[in-house]
């Protein structure tokens, strides 16, 4: 396949993979702070970097069903949160192609 290269990210406030610190995510990509995840309080995202994408599974969550693939840190495949494919529920449409990190598995790079 070749060799993968990560981006860095600038800005104020970077987020980054608890474990090798990756960049993920600029604090001006945050939609929402207001998510929780299985490990706690989760953010959402318009966008992120370095992560490797699953495949689609169907979830019941609390807000509908969802058809998610779990996002995992491109150097050391911690598994961050998920990204949103579907959304059955008319209310829940925004959520789709955005993504979602968990905070306790995220670190401030910067």
């Amino acid at each position: 396949m070749g060799m993968s290269y990560r981006r860095y990210l600038s800005g104020e406030r970077i987020y980054g993979c608890m474990n090798c610190k990756t960049h993920l995510a600029t604090i001006h990509t945050m939609m929402s702070r207001a998510f929780n995840g299985q490990h706690g309080r989760a953010y959402l995202f318009d966008g992120v970097v370095n992560v490797i994408e699953g495949e689609p599974d169907d979830r019941p969550m609390t807000t509908g069903n969802h058809t998610v693939r779990d996002i995992y840190c491109v150097k050391c495949g911690t598994t961050l949160g998920w990204k949103y494919d579907k959304a059955y529920e008319p209310s829940q449409k925004y959520k789709e192609g955005k993504y979602i990190l968990e905070r306790n598995l995220l670190v401030d790079v910067q």
